[in-house]
């Protein structure tokens, strides 16, 4: 593979700086805009191409020494050679530009962060270990310092061959007031076995199979939510606790909308600033415990997928909508139902810069205003972008 020494551009989705050689863009990982390096192409395309560092002839100034000894050879951070102001910096460009792309303009992004280790409350072993980058190699681990001391200690207590074999999610915090039922614990561990029909079971809710043993209950700014450490629940609580505040803010009325709702954290706020919350939720699972966080409550829950549940006729109108779909952003049929609906205030998360850019420049068209965006940094010393857009109807 051949040799180049260059000067790195612009830092772009994905965590890499770009350059360009004979024409040609090149993906620098673990490199910061406008440095100096020597690089080797390991990975080359027709119109593409990757690149390692070989050399850092003329470092940028806000480049760091990394705390993690595996830093670049585990699959997880990508951006802990950089100081923690200028990720978030980095990550607000990347936000602006992919809005840009849709004809968007933002106002200025204010960027949300909180601690820049010790906050992972998630994560996820292999056979015991964290994978190797682009490969099937594990690697042993005692500590991880983007993760909660509570998972560390765990970590530290439990010998790499005590662990669960194959894929194993953790969940562990000072915000965990049980697991299991059991008062004491603070870490959830919740293998992934295949299992038969004749597996003990126990049925919670038609069409939903839930495990006791993984039921993890959290206190988030004064109330308590349960979900299965198996399902998705965000991986820092404290960052949680800053976006729900912000995503409530100035928010009430009648009837709210809580899109791709999971196990209802974001619903068990809006019913203290809302007389019914709707839920729309495709998980089964997931909303066996949306109903149990909203006990008491009014509420109407739809086991649905966002397409499904637009194309159903609906009587009400919504105060308020919060929307978080997945990555790949929400269906064609939600985003016209959102267009049409005249909901006078919508808040929409997203864990995809691009596709949330795609779904808002539609609501824009349709005649929303964006009032407000913001950067969550809930995974600091990555290159992952969360965000948060406010929209209300001119």
């Amino acid at each position: 593979m051949s040799i180049h020494t260059i000067i790195t551009d612009k830092f772009v989705f994905g965590g890499n700086c770009l350059t360009k050689i004979d024409g040609k863009t090149i993906f620098v990982p673990f490199s910061l805009p406008n440095e100096h390096l020597e690089i080797e192409i390991t990975n080359e395309k027709p119109d593409y191409g990757y690149a390692k560092i070989k050399r850092i002839l003329k470092p940028s100034s806000h480049r760091v020494k990394p705390v993690c000894p595996l830093y670049e050879k585990c699959g997880g951070c990508n951006l802990m050679h950089s100081d923690i102001q200028f990720q978030r910096e980095l990550k607000a460009a990347v936000l602006h530009d992919a809005f840009l792309q849709n004809g968007i303009e933002l106002p200025d992004v204010k960027i949300i962060g909180g601690k820049e280790t010790g906050y992972r409350c998630r994560l996820q072993l292999s056979d015991g270990g964290f994978s190797v980058k682009f490969s099937n190699e594990r690697i042993p681990i005692e500590n991880c310092p983007i993760a909660e001391q509570v998972i560390n200690d765990w970590l530290l207590e439990t010998p790499a061959q005590n662990r669960p074999k194959g894929r194993c999610h953790i969940f562990g915090s000072e915000k965990v007031v049980s697991v299991g039922g059991n008062d004491a614990r603070r870490v959830a561990v919740a293998a992934e076995h295949k299992t038969s029909d004749k597996s003990p079971k126990k049925k919670h809710y038609e069409g939903t199979i839930l495990s006791e043993e993984n039921t993890v209950e959290v206190s988030i700014l004064g109330k308590k939510i349960r979900f299965d450490a198996r399902g998705f629940f965000q991986s820092n609580v404290e960052l949680l606790e800053l976006a729900i505040t912000e995503i409530c803010r100035d928010l009430h009325g009648k009837n709210a909308l809580d899109i791709y709702a999971g196990c209802g954290t974001f619903s068990v706020f809006l019913s203290a600033l809302f007389e019914n919350i709707v839920l729309v939720e495709h998980n089964r699972d997931a909303l066996v415990f949306a109903e149990y966080n909203l006990i008491g409550k009014k509420h109407e829950s739809f086991g649905l997928t966002g397409a499904k549940w637009a194309r159903l006729s609906h009587n009400e109108q919504f105060d308020a909508a919060v929307i978080d779909p997945p990555r790949s952003g929400m269906e064609k049929e939600m985003v016209d139902f959102l267009c049409n609906s005249n909901i006078p205030d919508i808040r929409c998360l997203s864990c995809d810069a691009a596709t949330q850019a795609r779904d808002v420049s539609r609501l824009v068209k349709a005649g929303y205003n964006i009032e407000k965006a913001f950067l969550l940094d809930f995974y600091p010393n990555t290159s992952h972008i969360e965000s948060l857009v406010v929209l209300k109807k001119s």
